[in-house]
């Protein structure tokens, strides 16, 4: 009887947890997605990346996190992500010459690793 019932409660939980990444495959993006996500990083080594192992890389705010990153990339392009690693890129001294110091800024780096099977064209819009 006690299995019975950890098989329903099982299969019930199985069907919200469908439910609920449908709902958020085929939702709309917001205004907020737009704003976690800044621009793609496009480089050679970025492109090799995107090419063979079906990786984007991204440039997003400083202030958000893995899961932030994934549902909003999720909504805006509609694909299933697998994986999301960030990293915080370090400013770096720059300078012309020896008379101008600078600073080159840093910033924080996502690269979203979509499922295998799935597309994604960033060249399109």
């Amino acid at each position: 009887m006690a299995e019975e019932v950890k098989k329903t409660t099982r299969a019930k939980k199985a069907k919200k947890e469908e439910k609920v990444e449908q709902v958020i495959k085929f939702a709309k993006p917001t205004f907020k997605d737009y704003e976690v996500i800044l621009h793609p990083i496009i480089t050679e080594k970025t492109m090799t990346l995107m090419q063979e192992q079906n990786k984007i890389t991204l440039k997003v705010r400083p202030d958000t996190n893995k899961t932030e990153v994934k549902l909003a990339f999720e909504r805006i392009y509609q694909v299933e992500v697998s994986n999301v690693a960030i990293s915080n890129v370090v400013s770096k001294a720059k300078s012309r010459g020896t008379r101008y110091p600078g600073r080159i800024s840093g910033y924080k780096k996502a690269i979203v690793t979509v499922k295998e099977g799935e597309a994604i064209d960033l060249f399109k819009e």
